[in-house]
């Protein structure tokens, strides 16, 4: 009887004990962020940093909350070998053209040796103008931007693979302005090493 008693009860606390546990960190940017956990009979929606979604091998969920330093003890070993977060470097040009200016031009090198330091790197380049001209030529100018740099760091020895170029024109502009307006801070390329 006492070993039918320990295998129901071990039976049991094996169906509510969870076979998967989901937490939901914060991002390194603060911005907020979601999950959704699905099992077949169930759904819960996780939007709060450290929230933690219990499921159990019959695909119940039980909802519970933990911290950043539970995180770190429990799952040292997983955080220790995650990617370095993307780092963001911005680069400005001169008026009408794909000329950085001097300060841009200045700082190029010491991007690229962020960028070549950081082990299986990529790099991805958008290309962004102010609103002087029209949609279609700042389309062209934006791409030309990107892609000017992009030679810049392929010509530094990066990999051609891992460098991407892409043109926003004036769609993604760091300073909103009325059209036709030539703002500095709108042309620029924003350089992502991820």
């Amino acid at each position: 009887m006492r070993i039918f008693l320990a295998v129901v009860l071990l039976a049991t606390l094996l169906g509510c004990a969870p076979a998967t546990r989901v937490t939901l960190l914060p991002l390194p940017s603060k911005r907020p962020s979601s999950v959704e956990v699905k099992t077949t009979s169930e759904t819960w929606a996780m939007t709060m940093p450290f929230e933690v979604a219990n499921v159990t091998s019959r695909g119940s969920i039980s909802a519970d909350r933990t911290n950043a330093a539970d995180v770190q003890q429990r799952h040292a070993a997983l955080l220790a070998v995650q990617p370095a977060p993307p780092e963001r470097f911005i680069l400005y040009f001169a008026a009408g053209g794909w000329t950085l200016t001097p300060e841009s031009e200045a700082a190029m090198g010491g991007i690229l040796a962020q960028a070549t330091a950081r082990p299986g790197g990529e790099i991805l380049i958008v290309g962004h103008t102010d609103t002087v001209g029209s949609l279609e030529s700042n389309d062209t100018l934006s791409k030309q931007r990107a892609s000017v740099i992009r030679e810049q760091v392929i010509q530094r020895g990066f990999p051609p693979l891992l460098v991407q170029a892409v043109g926003r024109g004036e769609r993604e502009p760091a300073i909103a302005t009325g059209n036709g307006v030539d703002e500095p801070r709108n042309r620029r390329v924003e350089i992502v090493v991820r």
